[in-house]
C-alpha cells in the first residue's frame, strides 16, 4: 500500500530540507551576479553583455550536457553528483574575485562555474524527491526548489553589503566560502535518494513505473513541456539577472534596487509552496499556465511605471512568485506524464532547454540594453513569449493519475 503524504513526510522529511539547502547553491550565479555588474563595468569598462555572457557560458554547458547528466543520475544516484557540484560551484564563484581586466579570465572561470552548475541542476535534487515521494510529491518538490528562493532572498542584499564594505573581489570570495561551509556538510549527511548507495540495483530501477526516454520522445506533451520551459527560462532569468540594473536605470540607488530585488526571493518561496500545494490538488497544467502569466503583468508594470517604487515592488513580487514555481511545475508534470523510471533523462532534456534559455536570456537582455540604452524592448518581447509558454501548458494533456 502506498504511503499517504503525512507518512512520506514522517519518513523522509530531512531529504527535501537537505535538497533545498543544496539547491540554493545552483542559483548563486543567477541571483548573485546582478549586484556585481556595475562595479565590474566601472572597474574594467566591460559591456553588460560581456559580463552577462558568463551566465550564458554556464547555461550552454548545462544545455549540452543536461541529458547525459540525467542519465548519470539514473545510473549512479544523485548524492555523489550533488557533492561534486557544490564543491565545484562554490570554488568557481569565489575565484571570480581573482579575475583581472582580461575577459578571457572571466570566461574561463565561468567555464568552471558552468561545470559545477551542471552537477547542481534541478534534475539531481528532484530525482531524489520523486523516488521517495508520490502522494505529496508536489509539495516535496516545492520545498526542495525553495532553496533557490533562499539565495534569491538573501544574496542580492548580502552581495550589495559586501561590495560596499569590502569591495567586489572580497564579495565573490566571501559568498563562495559561506555557501561551501553550510551546504557541503548538509548534503553529505542528509541527502539520499532511493538510488543512492545502490547504483547496481537494476531490478529496483526496472520496477519503477514510467515511460522510457524513447517513448517520451514520441509524445506531443514532451515537446510542449520543452517549449514552455525554454521560453519561461529565457525571459525569467534574463530579467532576474538584470533586475537590479533595470531598477537602477529607472533611478533607484544600488542598495535600494538590491532591497527591492530581495522580494523576488521572498515571493518565490510563496510561489513554490503555494504552487506545490495546488499541483497536488488541481489540474497541474492549468496551474502552470496561470503561473506563466503572472510575470507578463510584472513586465507591463516595469514598462508603464518602472520608476515608481510601488510598481517596482509589485513587479519583483510577480517575478518572484512565478520564478518560484516554474521549475516545480515542469518537474511535477514530467513525473506525472512520464513517471519516474527514466525521470533523470527525460527531465534532463527539460533542464537542458532551461539551461539554453538561461544562456540566451541574460545575454539578450544585456545586448538589447547596450544597443538601445534601455531594457524596454526585452521586457516587451518577454511578455509575448510568456503568453506563448502559458498556452503550451494550458493545452497539455495530463494523465488523470500518476504512472
Amino acid at each position: 500500500m502506498q504511503d499517504t503524504g503525512k507518512q512520506e513526510w514522517r519518513r523522509f522529511w530531512t531529504l527535501p530540507v537537505a535538497a533545498a539547502v543544496g539547491y540554493s547553491t545552483a542559483v548563486l550565479h543567477t541571483y548573485g551576479l546582478g549586484s556585481f555588474i556595475e562595479p565590474l563595468e566601472a572597474e574594467f569598462g566591460w559591456a553588460r553583455s560581456s559580463i552577462s555572457a558568463g551566465i550564458s557560458i554556464a547555461g550552454m554547458i548545462g544545455a549540452v550536457f543536461s541529458i547525459p547528466l540525467g542519465m548519470a543520475v539514473d545510473r549512479f544516484g544523485p548524492r555523489i553528483i550533488a557533492l561534486i557540484g557544490v564543491a565545484t560551484m562554490t570554488a568557481g564563484f569565489a575565484l571570480l574575485g581573482a579575475v583581472g581586466g582580461d575577459l578571457r579570465q572571466w570566461f574561463l572561470v565561468w567555464c568552471l562555474i558552468g561545470f559545477g552548475n551542471l552537477f547542481l541542476q534541478a534534475t539531481v535534487w528532484t530525482s531524489a524527491i520523486a523516488s521517495r515521494f508520490a502522494a505529496s510529491r508536489g509539495m516535496a518538490i516545492a520545498v526542495t526548489l525553495s532553496g533557490g528562493a533562499i539565495t534569491a532572498t538573501c544574496l542580492p542584499i548580502l552581495a550589495a553589503w559586501l561590495i560596499g564594505a569590502y569591495g567586489w573581489r572580497a564579495g565573490f570570495v566571501a559568498i563562495g566560502a559561506l555557501w561551501a561551509a553550510i551546504v557541503l556538510p548538509t548534503v553529505f549527511l542528509f541527502f539520499r535518494g532511493e538510488r543512492d548507495g545502490a547504483p547496481r540495483n537494476v531490478p529496483a530501477l526496472a520496477a519503477m513505473a514510467g515511460s522510457s526516454a524513447g517513448d517520451a520522445l514520441k509524445t506531443p506533451g514532451f515537446y510542449q513541456l520543452l517549449f514552455a520551459s525554454g521560453l519561461f527560462t529565457l525571459t525569467g532569468i534574463g530579467i532576474v539577472v538584470h533586475f537590479v540594473p533595470i531598477l537602477q536605470d529607472r533611478g533607484a540607488e544600488p542598495l535600494a534596487a538590491a532591497s527591492v530585488a530581495t522580494l523576488i526571493g521572498l515571493f518565490s518561496i510563496l510561489g513554490r509552496l503555494g504552487t506545490g500545494a495546488l499541483l497536488d490538488r488541481l489540474r497541474p497544467n492549468l496551474v502552470g499556465a496561470v503561473v506563466f502569466l503572472i510575470p507578463l503583468a510584472a513586465c507591463l508594470l516595469l514598462l508603464l511605471a518602472g520608476d515608481e517604487r510601488a510598481a517596482q515592488t509589485l513587479a519583483a513580487a510577480g517575478f518572484g512568485f512565478a520564478l518560484g514555481a516554474e521549475v516545480d511545475v515542469i518537474a511535477f508534470l514530467v513525473s506525472r506524464c512520464f513517471g519516474v523510471r527514466r525521470y533523470g533523462a527525460i527531465f534532463g532534456a527539460m533542464v537542458g532547454t532551461m539551461a539554453l534559455g538561461s544562456a540566451v536570456g541574460p545575454l539578450a537582455a544585456g545586448a538589447i540594453h547596450d544597443g538601445f540604452g534601455t531594457y524596454a524592448p526585452f521586457l516587451m518581447a518577454s511578455g509575448a513569449l510568456l503568453a506563448l509558454g502559458a498556452a503550451a501548458l494550458a493545452l497539455l494533456k495530463v494523465p488523470p493519475r500518476e504512472l
